[in-house]
């Protein structure tokens, strides 16, 4: 008898929030969950922003989905998005841990590490770590709950597992601004990955898998010769793209990971590969 192994990607009518949802990676995310038969709460600190994607997806793949503000540094916050979905949709299964901080002051951000602010570097984990711990544990006691498993997965980072190259940052800008990749962001993300493989073994017993997506660089505005200088350090020649991140997020959203849990998924064109 022929298989349809395809079902195994399938998520109709299954729940997934996306934090940090209206963001480059995250629109991509919302779009692959709902284009899959997901509901999806689009939770983003901008909240007008997360109800006019919701509305969008709605739109063009006839699934319902919902817009929220959520700050995810805030306990308070993450509890509402958490109760609201639920009163939505009765239920959550797939949780994108995808916010990230956009820096208020991005010369604070990009400062060296002599000079660092602690205030810069407590807001950036505050969103990057703290924020992943608080949306986790408020799914994952929901999940607990529903006791019907689950998946979690949390965006990370390549420089959550490798040294940064600051070879590749000479010339490089972001909005005008010299950029490179502040400690605080390679710890942040590294810390993710952490709580990625001590939930995965806490919760197995509940059947909830809990998997980190670590992309590569993304390109995202910066400029023509940070562009260039990353895609020569990358095996196949080019930057990422939020296009090229959907499939490991619907496999690692979806039955077609069951058995996978407290990995990290690195799609990143090769680059730790060297």
């Amino acid at each position: 008898m022929k298989r349809d192994y395809g079902q195994l990607f399938a998520l109709d009518g299954r729940v997934a929030i996306v934090t940090g949802g209206t963001g480059i990676l995250g629109r991509a995310f919302c779009r692959a969950l709902a284009e899959y038969g997901a509901h999806v709460v689009v939770a983003d600190l901008q909240e007008e922003a997360a109800i006019s994607l919701a509305e969008q997806l709605e739109v063009e793949t006839g699934v319902t989905c919902l817009g929220l503000g959520c700050d995810v540094s805030d306990e308070a916050s993450v509890e509402r998005l958490v109760a609201q979905a639920c009163e939505t949709f009765g239920r959550i299964d797939v949780l994108l841990n995808n916010a990230a901080s956009k820096s208020r002051d991005l010369e604070a951000f990009f400062a060296p590490i002599e000079t660092y602010s602690l205030d810069e570097w407590r807001r950036i984990m505050a969103v990057n770590l703290d924020g992943v711990f608080l949306v986790s544990r408020a799914v994952g006691r929901q999940l607990i709950v529903q006791g019907e498993g689950g998946s979690i997965v949390h965006t990370g980072s390549i420089y959550g597992r490798l040294g940064v190259d600051p070879r590749i940052y000479e010339g490089a800008e972001y909005l005008g601004v010299a950029i490179n990749t502040p400690p605080v962001y390679s710890v942040s993300k590294a810390g993710v990955a952490g709580l990625t493989r001590h939930l995965a073994t806490l919760w197995a017993v509940h059947g909830i898998r809990v998997n980190t997506l670590v992309p590569g660089g993304v390109q995202s505005g910066q400029n023509a010769e940070f562009v260039e200088r990353y895609a020569a350090r990358v095996p196949l020649g080019r930057m990422g793209t939020s296009g090229d991140l959907v499939g490991a997020v619907i496999y690692l959203a979806s039955d077609a990971s069951r058995y996978v849990t407290g990995q990290e998924l690195v799609v990143d064109g090769g680059l730790s590969a060297w």
